[in-house]
């Protein structure tokens, strides 16, 4: 495969798919649904746990009530195990809307006031997240830039490994955007899980390539073109396995577990594409500015 030669149409496709997503942030937004489906964890907001004491209670159900009794129609529902629980994640509620919401559902299903359990999430918290979230990312991407380049005694080479994780970190908020996945500390989790796994297997691939350049000052296309194709296969099985893994995860695990699989499984996906067609092509492509500035 030649793939340097070919890196435009790579880059391409990845920067389409950035601008769906980014289009689909702007569209929610312009909704008045934001850019993100928030969880309240980032919002702050009230969670209503219910036991279901056998009573089969689903989506739809618990969607009409809160449309009919608060006016709510975004609330995110997730039923917990086969159906033991049920977790209402919605806007901060005045204790009104609180009582009404419950006697609402108390009706539907003959429960009692015993089967709820109600908690408020702050804004302040939500806010102090984001902000350690993002300072997580951050020093995450700054300290494998150091090691990087430490490892390959190259800043460049580390700046397109950093480059390749960013467009991993964009598609996987693109994913986020375009389906509504509620983003909470699970999407935390997910990133650097992500980037982590990313990085292994391009620092795989750029060790292949140093090995093929040896004492060169710099990598032809050629190259970087062999040392790409040579760990071709193992990087494809070995991300084959634990996409087949996590996708198991999604098929066969409860709900909570099924949001932090998919965005990995989307992630793996995504970080070996990013590893295989476009890493290399910006180191190449870093290496020739340097060539024909010098």
């Amino acid at each position: 495969m030649n793939i340097i030669k070919n890196r435009y149409i790579y880059i391409a496709i990845s920067i389409i798919i950035i601008a769906i997503g980014f289009g689909f942030m702007l569209y929610n937004n312009s909704q008045g649904k934001g850019f993100f489906n928030y969880d309240i964890q980032f919002t702050g907001g009230s969670s209503i746990e219910i036991s279901s004491n056998g009573k089969e209670i689903n989506n739809d159900g618990i969607n009409n009530i809160l449309k009919d009794s608060i006016n709510i129609d975004n609330a995110q529902i997730q039923i917990v195990g086969n159906g033991e629980s049920v977790i209402i994640k919605t806007r901060l509620l005045s204790q009104d809307e609180r009582t009404t919401l419950i006697d609402a559902i108390c009706n539907e299903y003959s429960l009692t006031e015993d089967d709820f359990s109600v908690r408020d999430i702050s804004a302040t918290i939500s806010n102090e997240m984001k902000r350690t979230s993002f300072l997580a990312v951050l020093v995450s991407c700054i300290a494998m830039l150091i090691y990087v380049s430490f490892r390959f005694k190259n800043f460049k080479i580390g700046a397109s490994a950093i480059i390749a994780l960013l467009h991993d970190a964009l598609v996987l908020v693109s994913f986020y955007a375009i389906f509504r996945i509620p983003l909470n500390d699970s999407f935390i989790a997910a990133i650097l899980t992500i980037l982590g796994y990313s990085i292994n297997a391009t620092i795989v691939i750029f060790d292949r390539i140093r090995e093929n350049k040896g004492k060169n000052s710099k990598v032809d296309e050629e190259i970087m073109n062999n040392g790409i194709n040579e760990s071709l296969r193992r990087s494809i099985f070995t991300s084959l396995t634990t996409f087949f893994t996590v996708i198991s995860l999604y098929i066969f695990g409860v709900e909570s577990v099924k949001i932090f699989a998919l965005p990995i499984a989307i992630g793996i996906v995504c970080g070996t594409y990013s590893s295989i067609f476009l890493a290399g092509s910006i180191w190449y492509m870093l290496d020739n500015i340097k060539t024909k500035n010098s």
